[in-house]
């Protein structure tokens, strides 16, 4: 069996709901793979599975259990949650495997399966590539027997068991009394827990995207579209504003001017916060290739070094365990504290940065905006077929525009690894030229595939 990886991307199996790689056949196969895979000893084992507000969650959540029962392994299904509660559940109920089913930030047609290993953490490229094999494979002789079927129960109080530990990542002996809070969840899975979460923490909470139909995740509001948000904050004269995605994994802050504050501010906002208090494990902060350059600089001005990987809070993750770093994240909002998460939690990362907010006693305006970013323009070019990026004239193009931009700026081209897309990214301290660069390169890229 050859061992590459085709169905999974750079965070689990992605795609259109009913349509290949989502079909109940591809959901079917992967829970018999992942089962045979993870079954490790005589004891009767177990997978945990979640999944959030999308329609077709129950259809693939259907298909997954069959497959897992198939394979001889019991399941719990823990129903609408955020990923990282099923990464905290997997570990916490000793499970051989942790399923979430969510396409996180993309529209409700979309659906996706990730998974956790016993341990909580994203699987290795290694080992997705191993169930891939294995899903090739026939498995006919490997099922399990009548007698060994696995078994299905649900897992009633996993929202309970997730908010207490949430809440147990907030400083020993404060509260939020007083903060008028506006809550977004992007009718997700956080729906219920993350607005009960902050309401107890003594909280006044006041709540949009909490109303899922199945058809609405990330319709209009979260984190992708927060001008909701924004509005809200202002609207209700609120203190901050607080937007998740459609899994709850990311994150992004509105201000109490309805002003947006990305992943990067939070990030050094945590960090300058934890360095104070010596909580830090390292003098290293990991973040993506996409994070600004002032992000960079703020670190340097505390003393710490911005470690940067590929985009995808899995590769965030597997450097600062390399590292032995306790803090990570994107711009986009994924905060990974590895104090408390395996994976990023837009909940936990919240809440610190409300503990700051308490602390400091000053408007969110001047607590959450630690540092003043470079000029950055971010640009897709949609594709079909065959990616345009390796073609000789955008590699041309590619080296021009650096060259312009010397060293005092940055040109990112990347494909997606969700959608296909070409980003087009750019930074430097005069915007006249980052808007020049990148409208350049977009030219270049969607002459290029007219050309293919």
């Amino acid at each position: 069996m050859t061992k590459t990886r085709k169905l999974f991307g750079t965070d689990g199996i992605r795609g259109t709901a009913n349509q290949d790689p989502m079909t109940v056949e591809v959901a079917q196969k992967l829970g018999q793979a992942a089962g045979l895979r993870f079954t490790r000893g005589t004891h009767r084992h177990r997978v945990l599975v979640g999944k959030d507000t999308r329609l077709s969650g129950y259809m693939i959540e259907c298909a997954l259990v069959s497959g897992f029962l198939s394979a001889g392994v019991d399941v719990t299904l823990a129903g609408p949650m955020p990923t990282p509660a099923i990464a905290m559940l997997t570990r916490s109920l000793r499970a051989d495997l942790g399923v979430m089913i969510s396409a996180s930030h993309n529209p409700f047609g979309d659906n996706g399966i990730k998974l956790f290993g016993p341990d909580g953490f994203k699987l290795t490229d290694e080992t997705e590539a191993e169930i891939e094999a294995l899903m090739r494979a026939d498995l006919t002789d490997r099922l399990a027997t009548p007698e060994q079927i696995g078994r299905a129960s649900r897992l009633n109080d996993a929202a309970g068991r997730y908010i207490e530990n949430a809440k147990a990542s907030f400083p020993r002996g404060r509260r939020l009394d007083g903060l008028r809070i506006v809550i977004d969840c992007a009718n997700g899975a956080a729906y219920r827990v993350a607005p009960t979460a902050l309401w107890e923490l003594g909280a006044e909470v006041i709540r949009i995207g909490c109303e899922p139909n199945g058809v609405n995740i990330n319709e209009n509001c979260g984190s992708t579209r927060p001008e909701a948000l924004c509005a809200a904050v202002v609207a209700h004269e609120a203190d901050i504003g607080i937007a998740l995605d459609g899994d709850a994994d990311r994150l992004l802050i509105a201000d109490e001017q309805g002003r947006l504050i990305d992943g990067d501010q939070i990030l050094a906002l945590i960090a300058r916060s934890w360095s104070r208090q010596g909580r830090l494990s390292a003098k290293q902060v990991v973040a993506t290739v996409m994070s600004n350059m002032g992000l960079a600089r703020c670190l340097d001005g505390l003393g710490l070094e911005l470690v940067r990987t590929a985009v995808g809070d899995r590769y965030v993750v597997e450097r600062m365990r390399e590292l032995g770093v306790n803090l990570g994240g994107e711009q986009s909002g994924h905060m990974v504290l590895s104090d408390f998460a395996t994976t990023g939690d837009g909940l936990v990362a919240a809440l610190q940065v409300l503990a700051v907010l308490v602390e400091e006693g000053r408007p969110a305006s001047e607590v959450c905006r630690v540092f003043a970013p470079f000029p950055q323009l971010l640009r897709n070019v949609r594709f079909v077929g065959k990616s345009p990026l390796h073609a000789p004239a955008v590699q041309e193009a590619r080296r021009q525009a650096e060259a312009e931009l010397g060293t005092a700026g940055r040109l990112l081209l990347r494909e997606s690894g969700t959608e296909p897309l070409v980003r087009v990214m750019a930074e430097a301290e005069d915007p006249a030229l980052v808007e020049r660069v990148v409208a350049g390169m977009c030219a270049v890229i969607g002459s290029a595939q007219e050309a293919a």
